[in-house]
């Protein structure tokens, strides 16, 4: 298969399944290119890549951990130097812990603070160094940064990080034509979400919403597609895509 030149290139991180996998997707539909960046599970990643190259789309992916600097350029460097540079930034790669204040194991919030913090503000420097002009960062926040909910206060709090980087670098790179936008889910059926849930909890959070449904990764990938395309201006903001929870 003879392959186009991309429209824009985006760097998904987390790309391998759930969120940033449609966002994958998706994008490449559109005419991107993508370089998946993934933590551990190879097999996830390269059936995504297979996935979007059957359907004539173009990707690649690579093992990095995100709060690495040195394994974050890598994947920039491999987005350069097989498509041409980097466009969009989707930083998708989160870790999601549940606990109460009183009982959580500090060494699982350290874990967090290194994946959800450390790792959103490893990728966003990179891509602030390495986007070309009209480019989009999109970080993956949370709607329960709003809705107070026990046993969330670390993975909120993580998350409250993010929308705080992004408006803030939205402003630094006045002048470059780059948006810097988070995109903050509700419950979303992902393997994320769901694992460890009784059938009677994930029952009760898809009921939060007016929509009455938990909602699916593609509903989130829309809302990304747009901000790394068309939705030039939206600049600076948490955009809530819940079905109407908050």
């Amino acid at each position: 298969m003879i392959q186009t030149t991309p429209s824009r290139v985006a760097i998904i991180t987390g790309g391998g399944r759930g969120i940033g996998k449609a966002a994958a997707v998706r994008l490449t539909r559109e005419g991107q290119a993508v370089v998946i960046v993934y933590a551990r599970n190879h097999e996830e990643a390269n059936h995504t890549v297979s996935e979007i190259t059957a359907a004539g789309g173009q990707a690649l992916a690579l093992q990095a951990d995100v709060a690495e600097p040195e394994a974050v350029a890598a994947a920039f460097n491999l987005a350069a130097s097989t498509f041409g540079g980097v466009d969009v930034v989707v930083h998708s790669a989160g870790l999601l812990i549940l606990d109460t204040v009183a009982a959580l194991d500090l060494e699982q919030l350290d874990l967090m603070h290194r994946t959800n913090i450390r790792g959103t503000f490893v990728v966003n420097q990179q891509a602030a160094r390495c986007l070309r002009s009209g480019g989009a960062i999109i970080n993956l926040s949370t709607s329960v940064t709003k809705l107070a909910l026990p046993a969330y206060a670390a993975y909120a709090a993580s998350k409250s990080a993010v929308d705080a980087i992004s408006p803030i670098l939205a402003k630094e790179l006045r002048g470059r034509d780059i948006t810097v936008n988070a995109v903050a889910p509700g419950p979303t059926a992902t393997e994320l979400f769901l694992a460890g849930k009784e059938e009677a909890t994930i029952k009760r959070m898809a009921g939060m919403n007016p929509m009455e449904r938990l909602g699916l990764p593609d509903d989130i990938a829309e809302v990304i597609a747009f901000l790394a395309g068309p939705g030039r201006w939206i600049n600076g903001q948490t955009v809530y895509v819940n079905g109407g929870m908050v």
